[in-house]
């Protein structure tokens, strides 16, 4: 089994044994929201709420909060065994944030400075991916004349295609390419997304504080519906740092791969337009925060990938 295999075994063996976000709901079955921020509470928080207002929505719904910690002095223990994924990604994160932003005094630098940590811990990887791409594009000129080399041959033929392969291989092992390795980071980001997600959510610790002038729990579309045009900065640069992420992360090996990665761009881009209106101001300061480090990381390699020439 492939290294590959077992991280995707394992990644699924933690979603299978763990539970997720709980989000509360009525007698009626309807989402509660805190109409200020437009925030859907979370049921299985890990920590007490100290906002009056989100405790007497905890009472109305018969939620049991007084045995929680505080907020300030959370446990990665507190709570007992929730799951793998729970105990392995969420509650570290979820203590680690608290932890820095009550030595920082705010929760909304303790969600950047634990972005950039994420990053920190996983530069081996990215930085591996942002060499491909600049190895990707000292090699296209040669996968460019094996691509017309072999353009009106037959394609059937598995004695031509072979040996297109062998000639394309050759070229990527001369630059030092491994196509699949972009794949790897993205494995483990998709994950420690949605454990931030998870942390964030059932932290109230986060949604009741401000950074900048943003609330951490409010999103988009209730802070424009309140008159508070200023969060489309926070829209912009969402939807900015992802876009230059993605550019400088694309790496194509063939011109079918470039049309599907472009593809994919697009869509990812209106994806994340769309739900960046609905996200609060916490998410998207860590996304912001994540984004703009790993720009800053391609850059730097791109330099020095320049430099070496």
């Amino acid at each position: 089994m492939t290294r590959k295999k077992i991280l995707i075994v394992l990644l699924s063996v933690m979603f299978l044994t763990t539970g997720c976000t709980q989000t509360l709901k009525n007698k009626d079955g309807k989402v509660v929201t805190y109409e200020k921020t437009g925030q859907s509470i979370t049921e299985n928080i890990l920590c007490k709420p100290t906002n009056k207002d989100v405790i007497d929505i905890y009472k109305e719904n018969d939620v049991k909060i007084d045995k929680l910690p505080e907020c300030d002095s959370f446990s990665v223990t507190d709570g007992g065994y929730e799951g793998l994924w729970t105990t392995i990604f969420v509650k570290p994160l979820a203590w680690l944030i608290l932890t820095i932003g009550k030595y920082l005094k705010n929760y909304g630098f303790g969600l950047i400075i634990v972005s950039i940590l994420i990053r920190v811990v996983a530069i081996p990887i990215t930085k591996k991916t942002a060499m491909q791409s600049e190895n990707m594009k000292k090699a296209q000129p040669e996968i460019d004349r094996i691509e017309k080399k072999y353009k009106n041959k037959p394609q059937d033929d598995q004695t031509v295609m072979m040996q297109k392969t062998q000639e394309t291989l050759a070229v990527y092992k001369k630059y030092n390419i491994n196509p699949m390795s972009g794949c790897l980071f993205s494995m483990l980001q998709i994950p420690l997304f949605f454990a931030f997600l998870e942390a964030v959510n059932r932290l109230p610790a986060l949604f009741e504080e401000t950074f900048l002038g943003l609330h951490l729990g409010t999103n988009p579309v209730v802070a424009l519906t309140n008159g508070q045009y200023y969060y489309i900065i926070l829209l912009l640069a969402t939807i900015a740092t992802t876009y230059f992420s993605f550019k400088l992360n694309a790496t194509a090996t063939s011109p079918d791969q470039e049309q599907q990665m472009k593809f994919m761009t697009r869509f990812m881009m209106v994806f994340i337009a769309i739900a960046s209106f609905s996200l609060p101001a916490g998410i998207a300061i860590y996304w912001i925060s994540s984004n703009l480090f790993t720009v800053a990381q391609n850059l730097l390699v791109k330099r020095k990938s320049k430099e070496s020439k």
